[in-house]
C-alpha cells in the first residue's frame, strides 16, 4: 500500500530548513506568515528574545472580512500589518513565507506589506 504524503508535515520541514538561516532581531523583525484554509496570520517577532512585536490576522475587526481565506483577504492582511509596524517603527523586516510557495495568499500579502511601506 501506498501511504499518503502529509502536506503540512512536508512545510513544517521546509519551513524549519528556511528557519535555519532566517532570524528577526529587534532592528529587522521576522515577518512570519501562517496559512490555513479559512484566514491567514501574520507576526513580526523579534527571535533574539521570542516575543512577538506586531500581529495581523483576517479574523481581526477593524478588516470586516466576510471570508479569510482568499487573496483579497491576505492583501487586507498585509496592508495592516505594514500599517501597525510603521506605528511602532519598524520599516526593514526578513521576510518568512513559513514554508509555504511564494504563490497566492502568500505572495498577496507580502506585495501588500511592500506597497504599504515595508521593505524586505
Amino acid at each position: 500500500m501506498f501511504t499518503k504524503v502529509d502536506k503540512n508535515k512536508a512545510r513544517k520541514k521546509r519551513h524549519l530548513r528556511i528557519r535555519k538561516r532566517l532570524s528577526g532581531t529587534a532592528a529587522r523583525p521576522r515577518l512570519n506568515v501562517f496559512r490555513s484554509s479559512k484566514h491567514i496570520y501574520a507576526q513580526l517577532i523579534d527571535d533574539a528574545t521570542g516575543h512577538t512585536l506586531v500581529s495581523a490576522s483576517s479574523l481581526d475587526k477593524e478588516l470586516g472580512l466576510k471570508s479569510g481565506g482568499n487573496i483579497e483577504a491576505a492583501q487586507a492582511v498585509g496592508s495592516l500589518i505594514a500599517k501597525r509596524a510603521q506605528e511602532k517603527g519598524y520599516t526593514e523586516v526578513v521576510f518568512d513565507r513559513g514554508g509555504y510557495l511564494y504563490h497566492g495568499r502568500v505572495k498577496a500579502l507580502a506585495e501588500a506589506a511592500r506597497e504599504a511601506g515595508l521593505q524586505f
